[in-house]
């Protein structure tokens, strides 16, 4: 096993893959600003002058949205966060390998997510 720990990516696959990740960094970026932007609006539609019973459902609508977008915001950091660590993983040579069995993770699985630190066959482990 030792000398699967001596296994990595070449520079070229972790240029692809640093490439891929930024772009999905700047892409989470602007739905993080788009859900921080919807959460500080102050929601008000026009709807003062409707009846307290409409305007009592709507605030409440209207807390129940904000607290799914802070949940949402929540998690979008978190996949920033993700997303980064990644990228420091990338410039140690690192990027790309299980940290439970040492091995690579399939390419594919790397281009659907991106910020994947275990392979298939170690998530299935923890089942």
């Amino acid at each position: 096993m030792a000398q699967e720990l001596n296994v990595r990516y070449g520079d070229k696959d972790l240029e692809e893959f640093k490439v891929l990740i930024t772009e999905k960094i700047d892409k989470a970026k602007e739905h993080l600003e788009l859900l921080k932007s919807a959460y500080m609006n102050d929601g008000n539609n026009g709807t003062d002058d409707t009846s307290p019973t409409f305007k009592a459902f709507e605030e409440g609508s209207q807390t129940m949205s904000k607290e799914a977008n802070t949940q949402l915001a929540i998690r979008q950091e978190k996949f920033i966060r993700d997303l980064k660590n990644a990228i420091l993983r990338i410039e140690n040579k690192t990027y790309g390998v299980c940290r439970v069995t040492g091995k690579l993770i399939n390419k594919e699985r790397l281009k659907l997510v991106p910020h994947a630190t275990l392979s298939i066959e170690a998530k299935n482990m923890q089942k």
